[in-house]
């Protein structure tokens, strides 16, 4: 029913990863292999591109979804429609940001300070220039294919880059003089496909599959059994998601109780819940949270 592409390079490992993990593991002949297929009844081929041609190619229809960057999107300037997005890891969900950054002698303090007829360096070339065009500085933009910050200063003024944290930037004499945009990576769909009730069906139910894994990654189930004069401690020191699931047990006096917790946290929760006099404690992954 549904054609979907996923982006090669440096997004390519995360999303096979969210995919097998959601159940929807992507099959192909080998690592290099741009086509591939997924056993599911709703997605009927898989295509493995470039993330900077992806928002492109869903927007013309050749795709009816992809997985994208927020950034390529904006470059682009593609007419799709964002489903949701897919930070990978709920633990270290950081967008990443598109910035202007210049060396610090320079002394630039916003890009309003950038200098007429100044050079800069990118690989994304329409989001800068849409940007000083609302600046009104006309400037000279060089497409780069790579190591941006090494252009700087000999063939460049500044440079509109791609970045984490800035320690690259920063390595290289570089400060952030401003932020373009704040990029996460995209679930987008094509517009024709969304219309289509079967097909929008059809993302609806992925989306959830996806999100769903999204939402247990760093999180563990805790099942334990307690005696009812320790019960209402042990249920207060559980920081479940809601409310710790308490069930009686066939043994008098006794419950069973389950709960959702952070991953980070159980291994300074089990000894506190020992501690209440919790029994038989026991960790279980978890592998999707659907509300």
């Amino acid at each position: 029913m549904l054609s979907l592409v996923i982006p090669k390079g440096s997004l390519e490992r995360a999303t096979l990863a969210l995919l097998e993990d959601a159940d929807l593991r992507l099959q192909r002949a080998s690592e290099r292999e741009y086509r591939g297929t997924i056993d599911d009844p709703r997605i009927d081929s898989v295509a493995v591109l470039r993330p900077q041609e992806i928002p492109t190619y869903v927007e013309e229809g050749f795709f009816d979804i992809g997985v994208t960057g927020e950034d390529w999107i904006a470059e682009t300037s593609a007419d799709v429609v964002k489903v949701t997005a897919l930070e990978y890891s709920k633990q270290t969900d950081q967008p990443v940001k598109v910035v202007l950054a210049a060396p610090r002698e320079a002394g630039l303090r916003s890009g309003a300070d950038v200098p007429p007829g100044a050079r800069i360096s990118t690989e994304l070339p329409n989001l800068t220039k849409r940007y000083f065009d609302n600046l009104g500085i006309p400037v000279r933009i060089f497409l780069s294919y790579g190591a941006t910050e090494a252009k700087v200063p000999e063939i460049v003024d500044a440079i509109v880059d791609l970045t984490e944290t800035g320690t690259t930037l920063k390595h290289h004499g570089m400060e952030i003089v401003d932020i373009l945009l704040e990029s996460r990576t995209q679930l987008i769909a094509n517009r024709a496909a969304w219309a289509d009730d079967d097909k929008r069906r059809a993302i609806e139910e992925l989306t959830i599959l996806l999100r769903g894994t999204i939402d247990a990654r760093g999180r563990v189930m805790v099942k334990l059994n307690v005696d009812e004069e320790r019960l209402e401690k042990v249920s207060e020191a559980l920081p479940a998601m809601r409310a710790p699931t308490v069930s009686r047990l066939a043994e008098p006096g006794y419950f069973a109780v389950e709960a959702v917790v952070e991953k980070a946290a159980i291994n300074r929760l089990i000894p506190v819940l020992k501690a209440l006099g919790a029994e038989d404690i026991v960790e279980l992954p978890v592998t999707k949270i659907v509300p």
